[in-house]
C-alpha cells in the first residue's frame, strides 16, 4: 500500500508544474549513428530534472563512435534565466554506461565488456519557442567511477530538438 501511495504522489507531484519536453538528439544521429532520446520535466521555472537514453547504432570498428553502448543519464538542470527565448544552463549528470573496449595483449586482440557509472556536469543552451518547439546544445564530461575495464571520460554532447508540452 505504501509504494502505491509513493508512485501515486510522485505521478501528481510530477505533473503539477506541467511543463514537460520530449527531445531527440539529432546531431548523435546524423554524425556518429547513435540514437538519443530525452525526457525533462520542469520542477519549476529555473529547476528541471530528467533522463536521457543513448543507443549507439555503428558498429565496434568504425573509425569514429562512442565507447559506450548504451547509456542511460538521469541528469537535473538550473537554468540561469528563465523569461528570454534563450536560457543558458548548468547540468550535473550520473550516467550508467555499458559497452566493450578493446584490449591489447600477449594473447592477442579481445573486447572487455564493462558497465559503469559515471558524475559529471555540462552547460549550455536552450531556445524555446512559444509554440512548443524546443533546441538545446550542451557538452560536458564525466567521470567513470567503479570499472577498471571502462574508459575513463564519459562525453556528454548534444543538440536535441524536441517538444513542450
Amino acid at each position: 500500500m505504501k509504494k502505491i501511495l509513493l508512485i501515486i504522489g510522485l505521478l501528481v507531484s510530477s505533473l503539477g508544474y506541467s511543463q514537460q519536453e520530449i527531445k531527440l538528439d539529432i546531431a548523435d544521429a546524423l554524425v556518429i549513428r547513435s540514437l538519443e532520446f530525452s525526457y525533462e520535466n520542469y520542477i519549476s521555472a529555473e529547476n528541471s530534472f530528467g533522463v536521457s537514453a543513448l543507443f549507439n547504432l555503428a558498429k565496434q570498428d568504425a573509425s569514429f563512435r562512442y565507447n559506450e553502448n548504451t547509456m542511460i543519464t538521469p541528469y537535473f538542470r538550473h537554468y540561469f534565466t528563465s523569461e528570454a527565448q534563450w536560457n543558458f544552463f548548468g547540468e550535473a549528470f550520473v550516467g550508467i554506461n555499458s559497452g566493450k573496449k578493446e584490449s591489447v595483449e600477449d594473447s592477442g586482440n579481445y573486447d572487455l565488456k564493462y558497465t559503469d557509472g559515471a558524475l559529471g556536469i555540462a552547460v549550455g543552451t536552450k531556445y524555446s519557442s512559444e509554440g512548443g518547439l524546443i533546441i538545446d546544445v550542451y557538452a560536458g564530461v564525466g567521470r567513470n567511477l567503479f570499472g577498471t575495464d571502462s574508459p575513463v571520460l564519459v562525453p556528454r554532447v548534444g543538440v536535441n530538438v524536441g517538444w513542450r508540452f
